[in-house]
This record gives structure tokens, sequence and C-alpha cells, in this order.
């Protein structure tokens, strides 16, 4: 059995833990809104036809805010086409999915369903086709109380109080030579600075997010970064930093440590953003909004219909997730979180049938994958401040990382309750691991809760028919003796440990 060790305290903070870590994102793409959040002909729906089942699990899987309505769809994106009568909306062709947009929900249905859901709308900004004046227009539209021609629209359109978004996105992956209206580092820097000098004129307090990039193995990562934030460092708030992973050619081992290249992705957005304030000799600090992050096995499942046809809502990207997918969920999550002093949000992407936690069947049931139990429980248990962790584990060696830690956590205090949280994944193919945690610093603690998600198959999936049987078990070796807890991690799983005082 392998053997590791936990050092933690009070004294030792890194940060609140920030709500917005417990993001997700819902693009017009594939099933998502369409037959996902929005089925008017399921028995469920409610009067502007979204599910409430769907509703309930968002609600439980704990999202705090969402990002909407892309990702690339947003690129290409006429906000107009979605407000007013319904039956006197146009369906546009979506170029970024090969497919039809019949505009059945835009923004205030959009601002609706978040209100229902208690969630956070994020709204992204058309910066690919479109510019300033277009940008302006939606925020007129959303936040305006009255008496301008958009605001008085909304009005007209049943909202008659403004939508009050606060947090921006500046267009969409603009890095990306796949997105529509691609550019230039300068020529998005330049465009992302105007746009934010603009709608800071209309309401000085909003938050904004400039494009990063969509990949740190993109050629110009870096260096895009640093082009965009001198353009437009002083009218910004966030950058964007996006990854996907998946396991590639059997490598599990790999796989399982996928959060190492999170935490270098982080540390050198950091580290750009940080060079830029220096060189233009600033105060204000530029955090990261991890915008869009997940396993996503981009050759798996469908990207787009065949070429000659554009149906509505296809069943597109909608990954089938298994155990150790969810342990590197819940790890990406330690990764989040152990870097909450630079990352201020962050958005798992998607919420509903497209690279999932949650999915549906059209007019039927809803299932939870395996992805869906780590970022649920985290996103509960998660409360107070992110404690910097000091942790001795033994070590393997992968292809794509080196020497690589077998364990990796992070911890959570709440100081009015003195409540601790504990994660942890085991990134072991074979071994089970003994952690001790030491509490010294905590005064007297007992073990409420401690759940493990683990399988002897770690490719073991959920499906429609039985989506309890791989959630999270309790597990029965955590023990508190003296003044360290102790618990036994299976190999290739997801632990959350929870200690409240006794």
């Amino acid at each position: 059995m392998l053997h590791a060790s936990l050092s933690l305290s009070p004294a030792f903070v890194v940060s609140p833990v920030h709500r917005r870590t417990f993001g997700s994102f819902v693009e017009h793409l594939g099933r998502c809104v369409y037959t996902g959040i929005h089925d008017p002909e399921h028995p469920t729906a409610d009067e502007d036809g979204f599910r409430k089942d769907v509703v309930q699990a968002v609600q439980e899987l704990g999202v705090t805010t969402v990002r909407y309505p892309g990702g690339n769809f947003v690129s290409g994106y006429r906000w107009e086409d979605g407000i007013g009568p319904v039956d006197r909306r146009p369906a546009r062709l979506d170029l970024a999915w090969h497919s039809t947009e019949p505009n059945t929900v835009g923004v205030d249905e959009f601002v609706r369903w978040c209100r229902k859901a208690g969630v956070e709308p994020m709204m992204a900004v058309n910066l690919g086709t479109r510019g300033v004046q277009e940008a302006l227009d939606l925020l007129e539209y959303c936040n305006v109380d009255g008496g301008t021609h958009w605001s008085d629209l909304r009005r007209q359109h049943g909202s008659p109080e403004p939508h009050g978004i606060t947090m921006w996105c500046l267009g969409n992956e603009m890095d990306g030579p796949w997105q529509i209206g691609h550019k230039t580092a300068e020529e998005y820097g330049r465009l992302a600075a105007e746009t934010a000098r603009a709608m800071r004129m209309v309401q000085p307090d909003l938050e904004l997010v400039a494009c990063g990039s969509s990949s740190s193995a993109m050629p110009t990562f870096g260096e895009w970064e640093r082009i965009v934030l001198t353009e437009a460092y002083e009218h910004v708030d966030h950058v964007s930093a996006h990854a996907y992973y998946f396991e590639e050619d059997g490598d599990l081992a790999s796989f399982l440590a996928s959060a190492m290249n999170m935490d270098a992705f982080i540390d050198d957005v950091a580290a750009t953003a940080d060079a830029v304030r220096a060189a233009r000799k600033l105060t204000k600090r530029i955090h990261i909004s991890f915008d869009e992050w997940n396993v996503w096995y981009q050759h798996a499942a469908p990207s787009e219909p065949p070429k000659d046809s554009w149906p509505v809502a296809p069943a597109l990207l909608e990954d089938h997730y298994n155990v150790a997918d969810a342990v590197v969920v819940g790890n990406l999550l330690i990764s989040l979180l152990r870097h909450s002093d630079r990352v201020h949000a962050a958005s798992l992407a998607q919420l509903v049938n497209v690279i999932a936690p949650i999915m549906t069947e059209p007019g039927g049931r809803l299932w939870r994958q395996t992805t869906f139990h780590p970022f649920a429980l985290t996103a509960r248990h998660a409360v107070g401040e992110v404690l910097a962790v000091e942790l001795a584990s033994p070590t393997h060696e992968t292809a794509k990382f080196g020497e690589t830690p077998l364990l990796d956590a992070v911890a959570t205090h709440d100081a009015e309750t003195g409540d601790v949280a504990v994660f942890v994944v085991n990134r072991s193919l074979s071994d089970d691991a003994t952690l001790e945690v030491d509490l010294r610093a905590f005064g007297d603690l007992r073990v409420a809760e401690a759940l493990t998600l683990a399988n002897p198959d770690a490719y073991a999936r959920a499906t429609v028919d039985d989506d309890a049987s791989l959630a999270p078990v309790p597990n029965t070796s955590a023990t508190v003796d003296g003044a360290a807890a102790r618990v036994v991690l299976p190999p290739v799983s997801w632990t959350m440990l929870r200690l409240v005082q006794a």
C-alpha cells in the first residue's frame, strides 16, 4: 500500500473560495439548449418550455454562473434574432456547428431560465462578425432600465426590470483559426479595448473578460496574452483560459495527471499578465476566468452533422464519461481551487448533453454522468477559504508529464464553523493509498462524511438506466485519531473528506 501525508493550517490561506469557480456553460450547440434545458413537449416543462427536472439537476450540481450563448456559436450570432415574438424570429445558419438556429430561445428566455435555476448569467458578445456597436446595443437591452430604444424593447417583450448582467466575455477564442472572424492578437486586443471602454461608458462596474488562448498548445500561446493585455489591460478584469483533456493511446496514467497541465497553464497566464502589469507600471491585477474546461474526447462523438444538411439541434459532442473521467474532473477542480488567488471564475463546458454532466432524452428521462458527482460535492462543500497544503506523496513515471505525484489534494476551511473539507485523488492505476492528514492546528475534529468515487473498472460508465451505481459511496476507512485523520484511497479514485468540530 502507498502512504502519503497532508499538512494544512488555517493560518496559511490561498484565497477565499470564489463561488464563480463552480460555473458552467450553455451554448447553442447540439442538444444543450433544445431538448436540453428547453423542451416544451416534456412532461415537466414549465410555462416557458424549460424542463423542471433539468433545473432541479442544475441546482443539485451546485452551478453558480452560466456562460452564454457561446462558445464558437457567438462569433456569428445576431442577438436581435432571439428577442420579441417567437413566431416572428428568423431561423439562421449556424456556421460554427453546421446547424440551423431557430432562435426560439434568446436573451430574455435565457435570463428567465437563470432566475429559475438560481444561477448568475455570464454573457458573451460577438466580436467575430460584429463589434463595438452591437455589444453596446446588447448591453443597453439587458441592463438599461428604460427610456431608450433597446431598453424599451426589452420592456415591451415582457421584461420590465433590467437583466442586470455584470460579467461579460469580449468574444470567444479569437486566437483560433476555426473561429468566425478570427483575428490576430493585435487586431483582437485593439477591438477588445475599444469594446470594453465603450461598455464601461454605459456601466462602469461591469466585469469584463478578454479572450486568452483557447489552449496552451496553441502556437501563439503566451505571446497572444501579452499582446492582448498590452492593448486592453486597463479596461478588462479577467483573461480567459480554455483547456480540454482526454485519454490518448491508452495512456491512462498521463490522463489521470491532466491537472498538471492545468496547473502550468494557470501559472503561465498569471505570469504573463503580471509581466504586462510590470511593464505598464500598473497596480491592478488581472485575474483568470477559466471559462471552458472539461474532459472532451474530440473525435469520439460527431462534432457536426453531414455537410449536406443543416438540422436543428442535432446530437453533437455527446461524450459518455467513465470513472477515470470523473476522477480527472475532480482533480481539475482541485487545480482550480488551489489557484483561487488568480482564478476567480470558471465554467465547466458544457452543462447539458454536450460534453456534459447532465444528459437528457428528448421528451424523456434525465440521467447523471459520472462527472456530475465530484463537481456537485466540491461545489457544495468547498466553503470559506482555500488553504495552502503540503502534500508528501509517492510518485510514478508518466509518458506525458514525467515523474508525477500519485496523490493530489486541496483543502478548504470555514472559519465560522471550523469545518474542514479535503478533496483528494489517487492517480495510481493499481494500488490503494493511505493518506494521513495533520489536523493539529484545527482543534478537535471528527469525520462527518467521507465519500469516494471509484470502481474496479476505471472505464465503467453510468447509463440512462443506471446512473446511481457509480455514484460516490461512503468510505468507512476514514477515521480521526488524536490530531490526524486517516483514509484509504482506492486506485483511480476521487474522495471528499469532511471534518467538523467534535
